[in-house]
């Protein structure tokens, strides 16, 4: 029988060499195609500039490799320094400034290449010394390359300022739709009918234990995350000191429900300004959510939750104990954390930082500065 057998099966390919592969496979793909064009333009320059040489193999390809040499140089000393440009001086930020550096780099960078490969052609293929290049009429020659090199450093110019534009409005997009989709999220959970059922239980025994203050603070409790919810769903942020009073409220719910099962410790400096950092709307209360959806709670072993404020290194810490109990299907879909990830990636490069063990679990939100 033909075939290969079970125990001489090739090993599967990783999807991420796949995925690499291709990406090497493209790049020089890339690299060749510009080279082609490169070559193609050397070739159109030759002969614009020097018509005669077509009778004149040698002086042709002289004249060749000389505007060969122009071309690529000129090419790579204003199209690669880009992207390291791009990671030191922001268009959005600062775009006259942008401007002014990326010019000048370029003039300098341009004119080394000129002098560079001006004394390479005169030492090889014209054998004049190097002293040539100090007279006035040899520097005139190198007006009509410093124009080439203004007219390709402006199109390179302007098209790394399109190409920033253009991701600019597509994470501007993307964020509209990972807040929106967040949003939502975070509407749905908050107004889930478990919530408001458990809630409402909550406030019939208040009642049916004639407590009517407890009662009457738990309505406004409750009246409160419903308020913040709507009021903040608009708000890409909102002050460190309006998260946190939300979070009492809502933690104030929750203990009514689940009793001497919830214990909460903060640890914030004394003098903590938490009007001066800024977060996510609903950030600490998904956190909140995860850690009671998530853990058991009871008297005997209550679920601990501990929130550390540390203002040096700007970070809020969500820490819970960890006491896992079995979800019904559906009740967490898991994007929670992963929305809120991708919110913070667009707002600072710091990241939402998630560590696990089998005792607890811990979150560490970058705190952002008003500017």
């Amino acid at each position: 029988m033909s075939g290969i057998s079970a125990g001489a099966l090739p090993p599967a390919v990783h999807p991420d060499n796949v995925a690499l592969g291709r990406r090497y496979i493209s790049s020089r793909l890339t690299w060749w195609r510009t080279l082609l064009i490169m070559t193609l333009l050397a070739l159109l320059v030759t002969l614009s500039s020097c018509p005669a040489c077509v009778q004149n193999p040698r002086k042709l390809a002289i004249n060749f490799a000389h505007s060969w040499c122009y071309t690529v140089g000129l090419w790579l000393v204003n199209s690669y320094p880009q992207e390291w440009l791009n990671r030191h001086v922001d268009w959005r930020a600062q775009p006259m400034r942008r401007f002014l550096v990326s010019v000048g780099f370029s003039l300098v960078a341009s004119l080394a290449v000129i002098l560079l490969i001006s004394a390479g052609s005169m030492l090889l293929f014209w054998h004049e010394p190097l002293s040539v290049l100090l007279r006035p009429q040899v520097w005139k020659q190198f007006l009509m390359p410093l124009l080439i090199t203004v007219v390709i450093s402006l199109f390179l110019h302007s098209r790394s300022f399109l190409l920033e534009w253009r991701e600019a409005s597509v994470r501007a997009e993307r964020l509209e739709k990972e807040n929106a989709q967040a949003q939502a999220d975070s509407l749905r959970r908050q107004l889930d009918p478990h919530f408001l059922f458990n809630s409402l239980n909550a406030l019939t025994s208040l009642v049916e234990e004639n407590d009517p203050v407890r009662a009457s603070r738990f309505i406004r409790q409750l009246s409160q995350v419903y308020r913040y919810v709507l009021d903040s769903q608009d708000q890409e942020v909102v002050t460190l000191a309006e998260e946190l009073k939300f979070g009492e409220a809502y933690l104030f719910l929750q203990r009514t429900r689940l009793g001497e099962g919830l214990q909460v410790e903060r640890h914030f400096p004394a003098a903590a300004q938490l009007d001066s950092w800024l977060v996510p709307p609903l950030a600490l209360q998904l956190l909140l959510e995860n850690a009671i959806k998530h853990n058991a709670t009871s008297q005997r072993n209550p679920l601990r939750i501990t929130l550390t404020l540390d203002e040096d290194a700007r970070t809020l810490t969500v820490r819970n104990s960890r006491q896992a109990r079995r979800l019904a299907e559906g009740e967490s879909a898991g994007v929670g954390l992963k929305n809120l990830q991708a919110r913070y990636a667009y707002l600072t490069p710091r990241p939402v930082l998630i560590e696990e063990s089998a005792a607890e679990f811990t979150v560490v939100l970058p705190l952002l500065e008003l500017r």
